[in-house]
């Protein structure tokens, strides 16, 4: 199954016998929150999911966004009527990271039917409503493991014998500017690879087939075990999500360089060069 889904192929879907449960993840680096957006106007039927609150944990050791409890992750699903055997459609405002993380979570966690809207809200062509949903509960229990999750050790390893991809903005992988995290640059053996390469204008996957070339000269070869970071393991799963879409397993550090960086005895390099 496709990890995407099309604004016409969720219309379809929405109004057939087995329609997805729809989570809203608006969701903004910094702010604002994500909830007032979602009340203005939404897909009918979504239910808002707070990404720093639902779809994290406490920030601390961890990273900015350290994954969530399973258990308490669990209980959010569910509160948002996830169910095991119910597909789910997850979106955000456009730019996809929150949707991502989103979809990330819950394929990590075992539910085998998860599509992010591809183009997010901005692609939907139908109504939407101000209604805000309470659903009947899910029965979702999460079963840690079904994706790669790798520690800061294990990105590491990837840097040196596999191919670890380096999903923020390339100044940021530079070290030219950090405006959130301890210091600038990127991890040793780690390669610049912008998410926002992997959508077009209007924010949509490109092809399978450009995403494949793309990972390919980027060092994605046959045989290589891939991996992606980023600030605070959010664009990161988008970056995974691209490569999904592309055919190409990968796993994800989700406590990326906001995690990598607080710790000072972790080297650290600058310029765009992977060493």
């Amino acid at each position: 199954m496709k990890p995407i889904i099309s604004a016409s192929e969720l219309l379809s879907e929405s109004a057939g016998a087995r329609p997805p449960v729809l989570l809203d993840v608006r969701w903004t680096l910094g702010g604002p929150p994500g909830r007032p957006a979602y009340e203005a106007g939404h897909l009918p039927g979504a239910v808002y999911v707070d990404l720093d609150t639902e779809l994290a944990g406490p920030a601390g050791g961890g990273g900015r966004h350290p994954l969530p409890d399973p258990e308490a992750f669990g209980a959010a699903m569910r509160r948002a009527g996830v169910s095991a055997d119910t597909p789910v459609v997850v979106y955000d405002g456009g730019l996809g990271w929150g949707a991502a993380r989103a979809w990330w979570l819950l394929r990590w966690a075992g539910h085998p039917d998860v599509r992010v809207l591809d183009g997010g809200l901005a692609a939907w062509p139908g109504e939407l409503t101000e209604k805000v949903v309470v659903p009947e509960p899910g029965d979702f229990r999460p079963e840690p493991g079904a994706l790669g999750l790798l520690d800061a050790d294990g990105a590491a390893a990837h840097a040196r014998a596999g191919l670890l991809l380096d999903a923020r903005a390339a100044e940021r992988y530079r070290g030219d500017v950090e405006p959130i995290d301890r210091v600038g640059g990127h991890i040793p053996g780690a390669v610049s690879a912008p998410t926002t390469e992997n959508v077009d204008a209007e924010g949509r996957f490109l092809d399978a087939g450009a995403l494949r070339d793309r990972f390919t000269a980027l060092g994605a070869a046959e045989g290589t075990p891939v991996a992606v970071y980023c600030g605070s393991g959010v664009s990161g799963a988008h970056e995974v999500l691209a490569l999904e879409v592309a055919g190409i397993p990968a796993a994800l550090y989700a406590g990326s360089w906001s995690e990598w960086s607080a710790d000072p005895g972790r080297p650290v390099a600058t310029g765009p060069d992977p060493q």
